[in-house]
């Protein structure tokens, strides 16, 4: 089931970095559309991108950019309900592996705008991105909560806004739960797989997680700890405020890192 996807967002990729060179060609009489002008951030072809994929390339910079907005609540085995604005992790997964894939494209920004969700899909989507080996970077905007954390914190470099939050919170479960040893136990393990994920892809360490996890004296109704921009580096889990020039600025210049370092192991071997 997942190869036609992973087939049709290959090609949906390519079909978009070929319109993308043609977007400043020029018109009989020499003026360039601004209907489909690369510089015109709302194009058409851009805004019907966004809407198919919640995704943007973007090639005005020295760099090709892949842009993935990671929004509302990740849907993972069952549907949300239909007022609930959400991420479909079956939708990402195949973007990403043609993001890692494709040559034209040569890093990843990944914004984060999100309350949490499925743990498991959640989970899947931050360990794919762990995992690739091109340029990475991630910006918590609004929000990165819950299951959101670890997708934060999955890329190679990462970064909150000032006015972003980030709510930590031990595993939740919905629908009916049995009161038995064994499914605490589960439930108990689930939270360790996120607290490993976020501790070996972060500077904070398990000892210090589970204390924001289990906290009592913050929230009213709920057991965790909320953690501002500022506070959520101090504590480890990102690396650094910024805005969005900051994270674009420091993505060129890993991708610059990147080629590099090829330049001179491929100089190296001819050597």
């Amino acid at each position: 089931m997942i190869l036609p996807i992973l087939h049709k967002i290959s090609v949906e990729v390519q079909d978009i970095m070929s319109k993308n060179k043609d977007l400043t060609a020029n018109n009989s009489d020499g003026t360039v559309d601004e209907n489909i002008s690369e510089a015109n951030p709302g194009s058409k072809i851009q805004m019907e991108q966004i809407s198919k994929t919640g995704a943007v390339v973007v090639t005005n910079g020295r760099h090709t950019i892949y842009c993935l907005m990671i929004f509302g609540t990740i849907e993972g085995h069952d549907f949300a309900e239909d007022s609930v604005k959400t991420t479909k992790y079956e939708r990402v997964i195949p973007q990403l592996v043609a993001i890692e894939e494709s040559p034209s494209i040569d890093g990843l920004l990944i914004l984060l705008n999100t309350v949490g969700g499925d743990i498991e899909a959640g989970l899947s989507l931050a360990e794919l991105v762990a995992g690739m080996k091109k340029p990475t970077v991630s910006m918590v905007i609004g929000g990165g909560h819950s299951i959101g954390v670890p997708l934060a914190v999955s890329a190679k470099r990462t970064f909150i806004a000032k006015s972003a939050s980030m709510m930590i919170h031990p595993v939740r479960t919905t629908g009916t739960t049995l009161g038995t040893s064994q499914a605490f136990e589960y439930l108990k393990r689930m939270q360790n797989r996120i607290t490993k994920f976020i501790t070996d892809n972060s500077k904070i360490d398990s000892k210090r997680f589970l204390e924001l996890v289990t906290n009592t004296s913050e929230l009213d109704m709920d057991i965790g700890t909320v953690l501002e921009g500022k506070e959520a580096v101090t504590e480890g889990i990102i690396d650094e405020i910024g805005n969005l020039s900051d994270a674009l600025a420091r993505l060129y210049d890993m991708i610059d890192n990147e080629r590099a370092e090829k330049n001179s192991n491929s100089g190296s071997k001819k050597a």
